[in-house]
């Protein structure tokens, strides 16, 4: 029997339908009869403990000009829904923050992927403290004499605001770069959570891993190498997919991971390697499915719905029981 699904997520007509991890899911579910909804964060309602969103009926085509189809505007009653995938990008902000309270209340009726309170609990930079032996040296803090005794100890280094994402705000200092001053009043004035700095991982040069894990289980990963002259490998400021495998010691750090994700609800979750480092786990709108699918041949949008759908069995077996 088919499910009824609810995608909360970016407008639908800004995907790029070749790189879109949720485009790619959205069309596994309605290969498998599944009928789709679409609606906006900004659409989400909470009125005396009832959960609701002004949304709309979704088909979807890989058709380039023409890859979905947006039926009228209903009151989707979420409590009444199977699954909710929670695919809206960052950044992780108080709005983000609120939206997994709101579907929090749906715990009982509704399969959310990812577990809200999880998403909630688990802000990308932060959680991978969290496996401290996994990450490089690492620093989070707003004090300056803590920050410029982190650089006098380790010289090159990485600054990254805790809650960005795709690579923005992300500075790389040699030592000899005499910036940090400015990057630092320059971070006070847009943010008021601590910054993080990490020692500078030479590795990034050979590629940034992004390693899917589907409940828990390594899936696949895709090698991301940064573009010349610029410091982040993220695709979208030009660097470069290529084929990879997971090493034995990738898979290690998978292992170690693995366990807490599937205890957590964090079904689908993409985390970034370099070299031998953790440097962060991605539990909100992790991406990197159609990249891999295209240079291992893989469907691991396949994998994401067997798992929702073992995990929506597994529920209704707890009810009955």
């Amino acid at each position: 029997m088919g499910l009824v699904v609810a995608i909360q997520m970016d407008p639908i007509h800004t995907v790029n339908i070749d790189a879109d991890s949720t485009f790619v899911l959205a069309l596994e579910a309605q290969a498998r009869g599944h009928a789709l909804y679409h609606y906006l964060p900004q659409r989400l309602s909470l009125k005396d403990g009832r959960v609701t969103a002004r949304g709309q009926r979704l088909e979807v085509r890989r058709e380039h000009g023409r890859h979905h189809t947006l039926g009228p505007l209903e009151t989707i009653e979420l409590a009444a829904v199977d699954v909710i995938l929670m695919r809206q990008d960052p950044p992780f902000d108080m709005g983000y923050i609120t939206a997994t309270h709101i579907l929090e209340h749906l715990r009982e009726t509704t399969l959310v992927v990812n577990d809200p309170v999880s998403v909630r609990n688990a802000p990308e930079k932060l959680f991978a403290t969290h496996f401290p032996g996994l990450m490089p040296p690492t620093l989070v803090s707003s004090d300056r004499d803590e920050i410029l005794a982190f650089r006098r100890e380790h010289g090159e280094i990485i600054l990254k605001p805790l809650f960005g994402n795709g690579g923005a705000g992300v500075f790389h200092l040699r030592p000899e770069d005499d910036n940090l001053n400015a990057l630092l009043e320059m971070f006070t004035t847009f943010y008021r959570e601590p910054i993080m700095v990490q020692r500078y991982v030479p590795a990034v040069r050979q590629g940034d891993k992004r390693i899917i894990l589907i409940d828990g289980e390594a899936a696949g990963g895709v090698l991301r190498v940064p573009a010349e002259g610029e410091a982040r490998a993220n695709l979208h400021v030009g660097g470069q997919a290529l084929k990879t495998e997971l090493t034995r010691h990738e898979r290690e750090i998978c292992a170690a991971l693995g366990p807490v994700l599937k205890d957590q609800g964090l079904l689908f979750v993409g985390i970034d390697v370099i070299g031998e480092h953790l440097t962060e786990i991605n539990v909100t709108s992790p991406t990197g499915i159609q990249e891999i699918n295209r240079l291992d041949g893989k469907q691991l949008e396949k994998q994401v719905w067997d798992a929702i759908e073992a995990r929506l069995r597994a529920r209704g077996a707890r009810t009955a029981a």
